[in-house]
């Protein structure tokens, strides 16, 4: 039997990482022989849970069909978002919680996606229908995944069943969820080491919303400004990346861990579009989102809507 190779979105955060992870070692246990592998580096966050647990990360990856005829897609489906070679290879199954855009197949799949806060809360009901225990380190990067994904509990994607799944993974882990989850989050947080390109390329996503192609980047932060005082610097490389890909639009997001808030720096032909989605005013390319933290449910269907009109 052929291996399958299972991973999630480039630019990969800790939910794509630790889903990679998690699902294999199901697939693994069902008798399906299967890999987790990874489309970009591991940020501090995911590192931070990884070493808590003493899981190693999946091995990089740029290409997949080399490798593998059947692919299985955690935490995206966007091509895009994928491997770059992504229409070489069958993809069997998808395991997502965002919206289905710029995706088709040529065969039939297996396609779970939910409207909850985390794929891992999906994941945690896959243990169950299976009957597979889930193991100690595993819950911990379940839960890791969860905090991650909802800011410990507290953006507007978060589900009841992410709360329910969290508290149970966290039990099992052996973790208090909120000390465990907040020095985590902090992890993921310091931005003092990161360079410019570090910063806007560790949760980046490219976008179709109507005719407008898009890139939305973001970033954690205990205080704002640790981000934001290297402006010059972010527009410089910004407006780079704008040229080379031909964007419409780039969207860097700084969010406060603490407040809940966010500070978009919007660039490209389309910026205006921020200040019609939100109604507020760019001021030397900034705007404050006051209570924004999510880019799956508050960024991403708001500009949608605005861009393709």
């Amino acid at each position: 039997m052929a291996k399958t190779l299972i991973f999630g979105h480039k630019n990969p955060d800790t939910d794509t990482i630790t889903s990679a992870i998690v699902y294999s070692y199901l697939k693994n246990q069902l008798g399906l022989e299967t890999e987790a592998v990874r489309l970009g580096n591991v940020n501090g966050e995911t590192q931070y849970a990884l070493d808590t647990f003493k899981v190693e990360a999946p091995r990089l990856v740029e290409k997949v069909a080399g490798e593998a005829s059947e692919v299985i897609l955690v935490d995206h489906n966007e091509r895009q978002q994928s491997a770059d070679d992504i229409d070489q290879v069958r993809v069997t199954e998808v395991i997502d919680h965002h919206r289905i855009a710029n995706f088709e197949t040529a065969h039939p799949l297996y396609y779970r996606a939910e409207p909850v806060g985390c794929t891992a809360t999906i994941l945690n009901k896959l243990f169950k229908e299976k009957n597979v225990a889930v193991p100690k380190e595993i819950a911990g990067l379940m839960v890791s995944a969860i905090i991650s994904d909802t800011l410990l509990l507290k953006s507007p994607t978060c589900t009841d069943e992410d709360v329910a799944a969290a508290r149970e993974l966290a039990d099992i882990a052996g973790v208090n969820l909120e000390t465990y989850g907040l020095e985590m989050l902090k992890a993921g947080a310091d931005v003092s080491s990161k360079t410019v390109a570090e910063l806007i390329s560790l949760d980046a996503k490219e976008f179709q919303m109507g005719s407008h192609k898009v890139e939305i980047a973001q970033v954690n932060a205990v205080d704002v400004n640790d981000v934001l005082n290297r402006q010059t610097e972010l527009e410089d490389a910004l407006n780079n990346i704008i040229s080379q890909k031909g964007l419409d639009l780039f969207v860097f997001v700084v969010t406060d861990i603490l407040n809940n808030d966010s500070v978009a720096l919007a660039l490209g032909n389309a910026a205006s579009s921020v200040e019609t989605a939100y109604q507020v005013k760019l001021e030397n390319n900034k705007a404050v989102l006051k209570g924004v933290v999510s880019r799956k449910s508050q960024i991403v269907p708001v500009l949608t809507e605005t861009l393709s009109k």
